[in-house]
């Protein structure tokens, strides 16, 4: 009997010459090397730059000098780069939220109800990726003036505020974040999901957000890791807005202390890779199908063609 796929790969050897498992442990062998190699290449090109900057924030003030974590203790100590750091995350909260509440409903009102405008929308979310980001500050400008004039009315101070650069950032993060929830959405059968629970009832609220969105974790939690690691890392429009956020303060904040800001620097990316991690826990799907145990299965009643009447059979 020829081996079935399956059997193939877990060493069956019916119908093979005597060398063919040979060829196939010394393929299996190549697989495993370059799969080491690329990942050891890889990680010598994140973590060396990282390490780096790690040695030079712990370097004395001479050559000679031991090892010290006084760049590290004095970033608090920077009362502007604190406020900056509380600012930045902030907005990486705002701006998540902000872009679940607009994505979400909308893409999946779309797919149920609008499949026509999917790619209309799929281009309105990737047109930031073509818009260079002088000529956004340009084109939002106005429409910050409006914010600051009609802020400040509503609640003094508002419309200066630095999380008002959560509306520039949402626009920022959308290419990114539809990919990732488009992803997520085609994972699943969304159509007869929501007709299953609107024939037993449910509006439209419970559809989304008790029916669809706990069916697509993974692809949420990836799109505000994006938002985050976007947020946290952007420099140009805040700078071009003349507002003070992590990256900003950062440059500021070299031309005074470079330890310090490096400091910062490996902080900030450490805090991304932490969130990467915990993501690749959290998302992962740790629901497994159990079987029976064997003794259960076999207490199962078998029933047989000829352990009844059959059908049109007079008994």
């Amino acid at each position: 009997m020829p081996c079935s796929r399956g059997e193939l790969q877990n060493g069956c050897s019916e119908g093979r010459p005597p060398w063919a498992h040979d060829v196939i442990r010394a393929r299996r062998l190549r697989l495993q090397i370059f799969r080491a190699v690329v990942l050891i290449l890889l990680g010598a090109f994140f973590l060396v730059p990282i390490g780096a900057m790690f040695e030079f924030s712990t370097r004395g003030n001479t050559m000679d000098a031991p090892r010290t974590l006084s760049y590290w203790a004095s970033i608090f100590t920077f009362p502007d780069l604190v406020q900056a750091i509380i600012a930045s995350l902030e907005l990486a909260t705002i701006t998540a939220l902000a872009m679940l509440l607009l994505l979400v409903p909308t893409m999946i009102w779309i797919r149920l109800r609008l499949p026509r405008l999917r790619r209309v929308m799929e281009f309105i979310c990737l047109l930031p990726l073509t818009i260079p980001a002088i000529v956004l500050v340009v084109g939002l400008l106005p429409i910050y003036l409006w914010v600051s004039f009609y802020g400040d009315s509503i609640y003094p101070g508002a419309g200066d505020s630095i999380l008002t650069l959560a509306f520039a950032y949402v626009i920022l993060v959308l290419p990114y974040t539809y990919r990732t929830l488009d992803a997520g959405l085609s994972a699943i059968d969304v159509k007869t999901l929501s007709e299953a629970a609107r024939s037993l009832g449910a509006g439209w609220p419970t559809v989304i957000l008790r029916v669809i969105v706990p069916n697509m974790p993974g692809a949420i939690l990836n799109s505000c890791l994006l938002s985050v690691a976007l947020v946290l890392g952007e420099y140009t429009v805040a700078n071009l807005f003349n507002f003070e956020n992590l990256q900003v303060a950062l440059v500021t904040l070299s031309r005074l202390n470079a330890g310090v800001s490096i400091a910062v620097a490996v902080a900030g990316l450490m805090f991304t890779f932490g969130l990467l991690v915990a993501l690749s826990f959290v998302g992962r799907a740790r629901t497994q199908t159990k079987l029976p145990p064997p003794k259960a299965i076999a207490a199962i009643p078998q029933v047989s063609a000829s352990s009844g009447p059959v059908w049109g059979q007079r008994t």
